[in-house]
């Protein structure tokens, strides 16, 4: 072959290539493909305010893979402990913040064991 052929056979597959990448890319409409939203995981939160020595929400619903942030915005230091174990974070000063994954459904009780009083819960939903 020819060096004018070689050239106009690359210049063939790539116009073939640049034809089959631009048909794949999808249309203007303004719609959002699953395959795209599949793989790109969707980032789930909640937050829980320490306030007047009460948790805010008390009682919070979530989903598998949600992350709860307990945000201390009280005047004194508190705990988020779970009944069971699953999680705790210790002894958490004014301003102050601790994040917990939930993994696996189930209902979750806490407490902060610097003020019995204040207690919370947490249900993961599938």
């Amino acid at each position: 072959m020819s060096k004018a052929g070689k050239i106009i056979g690359g210049i063939a597959l790539m116009a073939v290539l640049l034809f089959a990448v631009s048909a794949c890319g999808g249309s203007d409409s303004g719609t959002t493909s699953n395959a795209s939203s599949s793989t790109t995981p969707e980032i789930k939160s909640s937050k829980v305010v320490m306030k007047g020595s009460k948790f805010d929400p008390g009682d919070l619903t979530v989903e598998v893979g949600t992350t709860v942030t307990w945000s201390n915005e009280d005047a004194v230091a508190h705990t988020v402990t779970a009944t069971g174990g699953a999680f705790s974070s210790g002894n958490m000063d004014p301003g102050t913040n601790f994040g917990y994954t939930f993994n696996a459904a189930g209902t979750f009780d806490y407490a902060c064991t610097i003020h019995p009083s204040m207690k919370g819960k947490v249900t993961v939903t599938e």
